[in-house]
């Protein structure tokens, strides 16, 4: 993982919730840790991680502050932190 991946992670899990994180790379930082991403209809996207699945709204731009949540939790639930990959 880039560093610039790890910061988009260090973003998702950061306090205050970060209301400026970009949907695009939300979505590589999920593919660099191994996930499967399958557009959905509705705007919608699948992914799935270490037998977990999730799916999320297609932002144009930055994710609003629950999608971060869902992402942070998701995230979680599959056992990343980001202590696993420091900056």
């Amino acid at each position: 993982m880039n560093h610039h991946h790890r910061k988009v992670l260090h973003a998702l899990f950061a306090h205050p919730i970060s209301a400026n994180t970009d949907f695009k790379q939300v979505i590589h930082v999920l593919e660099e840790l191994g996930a499967e991403i399958d557009n959905k209809s509705g705007n919608r996207i699948g992914v799935k991680l270490n037998g977990n699945a999730v799916a999320l709204v297609h932002a144009h731009h930055d994710l609003p502050k629950e999608e971060v949540m869902q992402v942070r939790k998701f995230l979680e639930s599959c056992g990343v932190t980001p202590e696993q990959y420091p900056l």
